[in-house]
């Protein structure tokens, strides 16, 4: 008889790995025991030493499909374990007191296993919407600490009923140690309250009247609260916008997937997506009958956020009614995390829900959903949250030497996410949010204190966070550097976008990569956000931008693009108050400040964003004159693009004779001087829109590769919050391959701010090295 002892670490809690190993334990002959040691897997097995290698090799083989092995480490042991053990038993669980991470799964949609017993009217979970097992269900939004077991999460307040007990033991019940497994007789309940709280109703169907009645509903979930209502009136989605001061924001929505051809274009690509077990929101491009079936109102893009149902919850909703989706968007304030907690949802939500479909399980870890959108035939990562968060992301350095230390970084401001790295594993926390917002900035320090504890991790050896000396993320690196000891590195924002695309491509040799987005600190104290850096023999340099212009009122000039426009045709020398009175916008006295602050150079600030560029234009078009969410203008400015039917050579040649370059700057004035000419001359305005598109790609691109052939490089990537536009980001790697050389885009991590502070960990080791 042989004995040997296999540590397992991954993700190997909450995925049903121990009945697993279970199984091919007793298939194999083994005795022993599997225990989960809080932070990885302890197996000890006896038998002969054939069937020990049909046990490893099945171990490799037939894993869970939620599971993921990172490391199987095995040892001999002289003690005949057949002496001990005569079965092969699942043992209770200890907590680790070497200091090592466990790897905790993320939330995972029901399966279709729970999914038929919930539908099947005779089984006795019949209709019972926290359906679950070892293969779906909540887990990081449910677990407190380490080990994952039943005791340590927000189930512990449901003890189990004698029916659930028999298949939690059973291990050949795939509800074996299932720690989020109930039924209706202990499990969490459902109830309906009006906005002061009563409980009108026990019954899910009620909801769905509610909803076909023209009512608001706030649905609370797995990891966070929904607000929900119809598609297709007007008064409906008209009313939530009123209540939620949500003007134009496009709504998420939830349907079936037997209705998504109903409304969208959907390739394979977002079908696969859409459909895996994360269950993630999709930006699905809009059919002709779009209109038919949804309110104007619900989306002003060419595109609508769409997910399927996730839940036991969802699922019921949808049996309930012949609606073909709902809206379902997050259920909070602007800026603001969501509301979690039933009083929390009560009292903020009040005024804006009129019915309210809760429970009675907490929420331990609020979680936004994730979002994707298929650019360059990839799917890419707006959002990494539910379904994602934390499981970590691995790095494979290469040539570089990699650190033992434990790294906090602190990301940016904006659609924060902050990241842990240990054992050269990088740990996400969930989307956060504006952490400029009081609120969210305690939840940026809620999620860190979170994964810290839930990755075992004692100390922090370093902290890195942004170069901007006001975001709160940086105080608050500074305040922990100082009150712990613990020193502090600071990184340029758009440096920290390059590093991030070099992390999730696993690509580290020399490059060249195009930074754009909305705004970032520079190294020289302006405003970057159009930006081209060289990656050399391991060092960073800025070696070209967009041309600078003048932003007037500062941060004001981000949220009336009008502004913005006024600073580029000041700059032009034509007539500007002329020009912009004719928008009807800015009161006189508005105007006249704006030109004094332009011709004094009094409160403005320098900035070479895209972003500012593109909202200049939508602010043209007269688009869009007020940003009341994130990237607004230049969003729907990208809509608008997407109308052009043109020729694609027509713009090809406004855009040769327009675009000018010296010294690596590109001339952004001179293309939106050419823009007010375009309008001037009655040319269409998406025609307009698709110019600027392409002109900003083919300035940037030319850069980009006339710097990467000079220096013999082949890789060129492309980061930052602006290359979520389809068509800028298309047309770059078009480029780039045209002159065969290799795109670099993101797959893993966000492009935008919320990769910053994975990026912000990539650049601390690259440059500590």
């Amino acid at each position: 008889m042989t004995t040997k002892r296999i540590d397992v670490k991954g993700i190997v809690q909450g995925v049903g790995f121990r009945p697993f190993v279970y199984r091919i334990a007793k298939k194999n002959d083994m005795q022993g025991y599997v225990k989960n040691m809080g932070n990885y897997v302890e197996i000890v097995v006896s038998g002969e030493l054939k069937n020990i290698d049909a046990f490893l090799s099945d171990l490799k083989l037939e894993k869970p499909p939620l599971s993921k092995i990172d490391s199987i480490s095995i040892k001999n042991i002289d003690e005949n374990l057949n002496e001990i053990y005569s079965d092969f038993t699942i043992t209770l669980s200890e907590n680790s007191e070497i200091e090592e991470e466990g790897t905790i799964p993320p939330d995972i949609s029901i399966c279709d296993e729970c999914l038929k017993e919930i539908m099947d009217k005779t089984d006795r979970r019949s209709n019972y919407a926290f359906t679950a097992c070892t293969n779906c269900g909540p887990r990081f939004t449910v677990i407190e600490k380490l080990p994952y077991d039943r005791e340590n999460t927000s189930m512990k307040d449901f003890p189990l009923c004698e029916n659930c007990i028999e298949e939690y033991k059973s291990p050949e019940n795939r509800r074996f140690h299932a720690q989020a497994t109930c039924c209706e007789f202990c499990g969490p309940e459902l109830f309906i309250t009006n906005n002061s709280g009563k409980i009108v109703s026990n019954d899910i169907v009620d909801a769905v009247k509610f909803l076909e009645n023209g009512k608001i509903l706030a649905i609370k979930g797995i990891g966070g609260t929904h607000l929900v209502c119809s598609i297709n009136s007007d008064e409906t989605v008209l009313e939530l916008r009123k209540r939620l001061n949500r003007p134009t924001q496009a709504f998420a929505i939830m349907s079936r997937e037997e209705y998504l051809d109903l409304f969208s274009k959907i390739d394979e690509n977002e079908l696969n997506a859409i459909k895996s077990p994360k269950k993630p929101i999709v930006a699905l491009k809009k059919n002709e009958l779009y209109g038919k079936y949804f309110s104007k109102h619900v989306s002003n893009l060419n595109t609508i956020g769409v997910m399927l149902p996730y839940s036991g919850l969802h699922h019921l909703l949808f049996e309930n009614t012949d609606q073909i989706a709902y809206i379902m968007t997050s259920a909070n304030m602007p800026g603001l995390p969501m509301s979690i907690d039933n009083e929390q949802i009560l009292e903020k939500l009040g005024n804006i829900a009129d019915y309210f479909l809760l429970h009675n399980r907490k929420i331990v870890n609020r979680c936004d959903d994730s979002v994707l959108k298929e650019i360059n035939g990839k799917m890419e990562l707006l959002r990494r949250s539910r379904g994602f968060a934390p499981e970590p992301v691995e790095v494979n350095y290469g040539t570089i030497k990699n650190s033992n230390k434990n790294i906090l970084a602190l990301g940016p401001e904006l659609n924060s996410v902050a990241c842990l790295v240990k054992n050269n594993k990088f740990y996400l926390t969930q989307y956060i949010g504006n952490t400029g917002k009081y609120e969210t900035f305690n939840y940026l320090k809620e999620a860190v204190e979170n994964l810290i504890k839930i990755t075992n991790t004692n100390k922090i050896d370093t902290i890195v966070c942004d170069l901007h000396p006001s975001f709160n993320s940086t105080i608050f690196a500074k305040e922990l550097g100082e009150k712990y000891g613990i020193p502090v590195t600071q990184i340029q924002h758009h440096e920290s976008h390059c590093y991030s695309l070099m992390g999730d491509s696993d690509i580290f040799e020399n490059n060249v990569t195009i930074a754009i987005d909305g705004l970032g600190y520079g190294n020289d104290g302006n405003i970057w956000g159009g930006e081209i850096f060289l990656f050399k023999d391991g060092k960073i340099e800025r070696t070209g931008h967009l041309e600078e212009q003048i932003q007037p009122g500062a941060d004001l000039a981000s949220k009336y693009p009008l502004r913005m426009l006024a600073s580029v045709l000041h700059k032009a020398n034509l007539n500007v108050s002329e020009i912009i009175k004719g928008y009807n916008y800015f009161s006189e006295k508005e105007l006249k400040l704006i030109l004094f602050q332009l011709e004094k150079n009094i409160n403005v600030s320098k900035t070479t964003s895209t972003g500012r560029i593109l909202d200049s234009i939508s602010a043209l078009v007269s688009l869009c004159f007020e940003r009341t969410y994130d990237g607004e203008p230049s969003i729907r400015l990208e809509a608008l693009a997407n109308a052009y039917n043109g020729k694609i050579s027509e713009i090809e040649t406004l855009v040769e004779d327009s675009l000018k370059i010296e010294n690596n700057i590109i001339d952004t004035t001179s293309l939106i001087v050419k823009s007010l000419e375009m309008l001037n001359n009655n040319e269409k305005i998406e025609k307009i829109a698709y110019f600027i598109h392409i002109a900003l790609a083919d300035g940037l691109s030319k850069i980009a590769i006339e710097t990467a052939k000079k220096q013999g490089i082949e890789y060129i990537g492309i980061t930052g919050g602006v290359s979520y536009n389809k068509i800028i980001s298309e047309r770059i790697v078009e480029k780039i391959e045209k002159e065969s050389l290799k795109p670099l885009i993101h797959e893993r991590i966000p492009n935008g701010d919320g990769g910053i502070s994975f990026g912000q960990a990539i650049g601390y080791l690259l440059n500590s090295n």
